[in-house]
């Protein structure tokens, strides 16, 4: 068995990345991301930049964000510490699933991280008290070509399991989405 597994999520596009931890009584070891077994599986990701991120609150919410092109990125995310529910939304221009969200918990020891390719808004909310993720880009990250949506846009009525708080001053100022936003070109 591969030491990874990529799953089919909702959203077309979107996976979950398997990851299978190897145990012993040193500890655990688990490959984390293998640019060749995505490339084997037709996903191109070549890193260009890693983040981490620690939200000290419960109920704290970051996002949703994306970039245009030709800025746009995917990316990878994998929870370290904690728990999160992980939000992404479909924002590619002419989708079937335009604006369409898909979530999952991601946590500590899950073994999991979610594949997201570019086109797709992303955000999450702690469900712990300091959760920290760590952040593959493919793309660097560039602040005039970035995008964000408000993370409680009635038109996407994303579910989130606590109540927002502590959204950032720049995603609590993402404007509703109206009829004129179209999706991004990817």
């Amino acid at each position: 068995m591969s030491a990874l597994q990529l799953i089919d999520l909702p959203l077309p596009g979107l996976r979950l990345l398997r990851q299978r931890a190897h145990e012993d009584a040193r500890g655990r070891f688990t490959r984390l991301f293998c640019e060749g077994f995505l490339a084997d599986n037709g996903v191109t990701f070549s890193v260009r930049q890693i983040n981490h991120s620690l939200t000290r609150e419960r109920g704290t919410v970051r996002g949703l964000h994306f970039q245009f092109p030709p800025h746009a990125e995917s990316k990878l995310i994998s929870c370290l510490r904690g728990s999160v529910w992980d939000v992404v939304v479909d924002v590619r221009r002419g989708s079937p699933t335009f604006l369409h969200w898909h979530a999952e918990r991601l946590e500590e020891g899950c073994a999991s991280a979610l594949l997201i390719p570019p086109g797709f808004a992303h955000g999450f909310q702690a469900l712990t008290d300091d959760a920290e993720l760590l952040y593959l880009h493919s793309a660097d990250y560039t602040p005039n070509h970035e995008g964000g949506l408000s993370a409680h846009d009635a038109r996407m009525a994303i579910q989130w399991p606590l109540p927002v708080r502590n959204l950032s001053d720049r995603d609590a100022g993402h404007a509703p989405l109206d009829e004129r936003f179209e999706g991004v070109e990817v």
